[in-house]
């Protein structure tokens, strides 16, 4: 248990006015005209008069990585996830630069990237946290070595790998400075680390994966939004030079350099719901789901996210 931090209260009304918010933020700085400004005026009076119906909110733990991910392995690969889909494309033209050697996947998970990694005919050492994550991730890929082991201290001898891949993992992490020092330790000069983390999608601020454990109780895993000076804080002084980074943002359409713009364009509809029909979540005893209240604020939601960065892509060679 994180003793240190705090217990979450998530309310679907603050969320669903707080998008109104910031998208009547964007339409004050001038992205949207005067009908966008009243149809969100008129959306939160509609919100506050509808709002019994939503319940008063849940208050939610902080559970540490390797409690929640034992609750979420065995359903962590059942539904679609929507960065893997963003990240795989970003992340292995990267890795294929990579001539065939001693490739550490650390915090690897269910193996997304491990067999992956097998298949280019690398040699695989995979790590994690969490032995549930790793039982499935042995399953999966019999071609890779496992064992259970944290981003900060890998069994592995100095200069021993040419690759170290951690994806989707450093949110995980409040300070980048130790994970960054001990990669340097365990790349080969001339090595490379490819890293994908999150960058938020609740405004800037980290996405908390909620769990639930097995007496129906709701925990959140700490995440951590980290700004784009503190990797380069924490690599440079070890040796890590960065070669690619780039922040994407959440949509889907291809971009002219060939990369991937995953920009949602705002809209200027005006938007609206019927707070008698929209206004009901599926289960009331859960904490809010985001993705089930957007459709409701469709034209706030849109106008809240665009552009904002859900994804960043680093490539450091060790020098």
């Amino acid at each position: 248990m994180h003793t240190d931090l705090p217990t979450i209260h998530q309310h679907p009304l603050a969320y669903l006015v707080g998008l109104e918010g910031v998208a009547l933020m964007r339409a004050f700085a001038g992205e949207h005209d005067r009908a966008f400004v009243e149809a969100r005026l008129a959306d939160v009076r509609a919100l506050l008069d509808a709002a019994e119906g939503l319940g008063p909110g849940h208050d939610v733990p902080p559970i540490d990585t390797r409690e929640g991910y034992r609750h979420w392995a065995p359903r962590y690969d059942a539904g679609p996830n929507g960065f893997w889909g963003m990240e795989e494309p970003l992340v292995r033209p990267l890795l294929e630069r990579a001539e065939p050697g001693v490739v550490i996947d650390a915090a690897c998970g269910t193996g997304r990237h491990t067999g992956w990694l097998v298949e280019q005919g690398h040699e695989v050492l995979a790590f994690d946290t969490s032995r549930d994550m790793l039982e499935i991730a042995r399953a999966k890929v019999p071609g890779a070595r496992f064992a259970e082991a944290d981003l900060h201290d890998l069994p592995v001898p100095d200069a021993s790998a040419d690759l170290v891949v951690v994806t989707l993992a450093l949110s995980h992490v409040r300070d980048l400075g130790p994970v960054f020092a001990e990669v340097a330790r365990v790349l080969r000069p001339g090595g490379h680390l490819v890293v994908s983390d999150t960058r938020g999608y609740y405004i800037g601020s980290p996405l908390y994966p909620l769990v639930e454990g097995a007496d129906g109780e709701f925990g959140y895993i700490p995440n951590w939004r980290h700004a784009t000076s503190e990797y380069l804080q924490a690599a440079l002084p070890v040796g890590l030079a960065p070669r690619f980074c780039r922040e994407y943002a959440g949509g889907g359409a291809d971009d002219a350099d060939g990369g991937r713009d995953f920009t949602a364009a705002a809209h200027d509809g005006t938007g609206g719901f019927d707070p008698a029909s929209d206004l009901e979540l599926a289960d009331p005893s859960r904490p809010p789901n985001v993705w089930e209240m957007m459709p409701w604020v469709e034209a706030a939601a849109r106008s809240a996210y665009a552009g904002a960065p859900v994804l960043i892509v680093w490539d450091f060679e060790r020098e």
